[in-house]
């Protein structure tokens, strides 16, 4: 069996996430693609994860790309996560996984619903809810959610949960009815207000956001297609990484890397796949630095992640998993960053990396400060070590 190192294992990862020096990202499209999706559920990652990685990253260019060209789509993808993808995957992942993401929250917010006593039938509720808000958002063109909640009542009812908890707390309908036709594909996030930094998203039909509808794929070559790219663009990964990363069940991760004759290799003793043509050993590159932000799709790329992160997790991630701005050397994380107030960015290495790679992260992080022209860049979900550093 090929046993495939930690340390080939970062060679690939600077290869293959366009991190080393002389990347050959092009474009968003590309790099959406080479990576099988961008975390987009804070705004900002999708335009810092594009800055580390392409010759131009600007933030106008990125722009145009998302909002004017349109060949890239924010939307729910792997484990009811947003990512941004080019078109032709975000077919994939639609019939992989954002339909069946659909059909697991519609059954459970009608089951919501009827037990808040908003409808005796939840489903039909939701398919009223869901018919009036289209033909509202259609006679717009476009809007946010606060005015269709003002164009239709339905949208204004509120569910209370928690009831007695220190979580309790209630929600508009409006959220859940823009979730599920977002998930279903009949609408679409378009340009936010503000800077690119907000998540307040315009909403638009999908029919006129696109030239011709995102095609229909079959689920089971879908899933094939999806873990196919992952696996050339992630691996090699264990079969919990492609669990997880998909938001699978285990018995239809075995199956599917079965179907695309993924072949077994030798982590460390710990088994790991790769596909059939890519066995060979993988050169190393140059030593690379980069500062990447917070959901970064390279540091949420596995489940096990000791191969890249070693003992720095609770500085760098949540309770809930969710990944802060980390700091790259050659393949591995070896510290955190901050964007304060006054538009510094301030970074702390959490090990002894040499003169030479402390040089090279105080060169990239003033290269990403001049980048940011001063804005301040806060993730939403915050680590121990970017509070502190942002303090």
């Amino acid at each position: 069996m090929r046993r495939i190192s930690v340390e080939e294992r970062r060679a690939r990862l600077g290869r293959r996430h366009s991190l080393e020096r002389g990347s050959t990202a092009t474009d968003l499209v590309e790099l959406a693609g080479g990576l099988v999706g961008l975390h987009a559920t804070d705004p900002a990652t999708v335009f810092l994860a594009a800055r580390a990685r392409l010759r131009n990253g600007s933030h106008a260019e990125i722009e145009r790309v998302l909002y004017e060209e349109r060949s890239v789509l924010r939307m729910i993808g792997m484990r009811r996560t947003m990512f941004v993808l080019n078109l032709e995957f975000a077919a994939v992942v639609h019939a992989s996984c954002t339909e069946a993401v659909a059909s697991s929250q519609r059954r459970r917010y009608a089951k919501l619903i009827e037990e808040g006593g908003i409808a005796k039938n939840g489903a039909a509720w939701l398919d009223k809810a869901a018919a009036v808000t289209m033909e509202a958002l259609e006679a717009r063109g476009e809007a946010f959610a606060s005015e269709l909640s003002k164009d239709v009542p339905l949208l204004r009812k509120k569910l209370s949960f928690g009831e007695g908890t220190k979580w309790a707390g209630s929600t508009s309908m409006t959220t859940w009815v823009l979730f599920l036709l977002a998930a279903e594909g009949r609408i679409v996030r378009g340009r936010p207000r503000g800077a690119w930094t907000s998540s307040q998203w315009r909403w638009v039909p999908a029919a006129s956001w696109f030239p011709r509808p995102l095609p229909r794929l079959d689920e089971e070559e879908a899933r094939e297609t999806l873990a196919r790219r992952w696996l050339t663009s992630f691996g090699p990964a264990t079969v919990t990484d492609l669990k997880w990363w998909t938001g699978w069940t285990l018995s239809r991760t075995r199956t599917t890397l079965a179907a695309i004759g993924a072949v077994e290799v030798d982590l460390d003793g710990t088994p790991g796949f790769v596909m059939p043509d890519d066995v060979d050993v993988a050169p190393s590159p140059e030593p690379w630095v980069a500062l990447l932000p917070a959901l970064d799709p390279t540091v949420m790329g596995w489940k096990e992640r000791a191969w890249y992160l070693g003992d720095q997790g609770p500085a760098l991630f949540d309770r809930s998993g969710n990944a802060g701005p980390t700091v790259w050397w050659n393949g591995r994380i070896v510290g955190g960053w901050a964007g304060r107030k006054d538009g510094r960015v301030a970074f702390q290495l959490l090990e002894d990396v040499g003169a030479d790679a402390t040089a090279q992260v105080e060169a990239e992080a003033a290269r990403l400060e001049a980048w940011l022209g001063g804005v301040s860049v806060i993730p939403r979900f915050r680590v121990p070590l970017e509070r502190e550093l942002a303090a």
